[in-house]
């Protein structure tokens, strides 16, 4: 699967379309390194992806069970780039940051690959959250530390 992305940092400035078809299954490497300072994501599988011609290791959510654990409570990713969201039909719901301790930058996918939206979320530590919605519905998110993408003008993104 090859998405492409023009991101123009996190704010509103028009982005170009994604392509895209499908997310591969997953290996079934999980992350299981904690330190005593850090919680990383432990129980996801891993896939590799290229984004912007840098080949990045994300854990994959396509349960229910992992994308409602998402990120929460992880304060490094260790090795990991981000975590990619993956559904078998469109969704509209939004993503909140209840228990995430990182900001985080997340991307939002048709199931063409085309670019809903790009938005950026800060962590919540009180009721009510927030809910982040993106412009419409997607069938992909794929979420990675507060600048994350900033580096890259354009995001070449190939899932093996």
């Amino acid at each position: 699967m090859v998405l492409t992305l023009l991101a123009a940092g996190c704010g509103g400035g028009e982005t170009a379309p994604i392509t895209a078809t499908s997310v591969p299954p997953a290996s079934t490497a999980t992350v299981t390194t904690t330190t005593a300072q850090a919680t990383v994501p432990t129980g996801f599988p891993e896939i590799e992806i290229v984004v912007g011609g840098e080949t990045w290791r994300v854990a994959l959510a396509e349960s229910p069970e992992l994308r409602s654990r998402g990120l929460m409570g992880v304060t490094d990713l260790g090795g990991l780039r981000g975590m990619l969201f993956a559904w078998e039909a469109d969704v509209e719901s939004g993503f909140w940051m209840k228990d995430t301790l990182i900001p985080l930058d997340i991307a939002f996918f048709t199931a063409e690959g085309a670019l809903v939206d790009l938005l950026s979320m800060v962590p919540c530590d009180a009721d009510p959250c927030p809910s982040y919605r993106p412009a419409g519905p997607y069938r992909r998110a794929l979420e990675v530390p507060r600048g994350g993408f900033d580096h890259l003008g354009t995001i070449d993104l190939a899932v093996p």
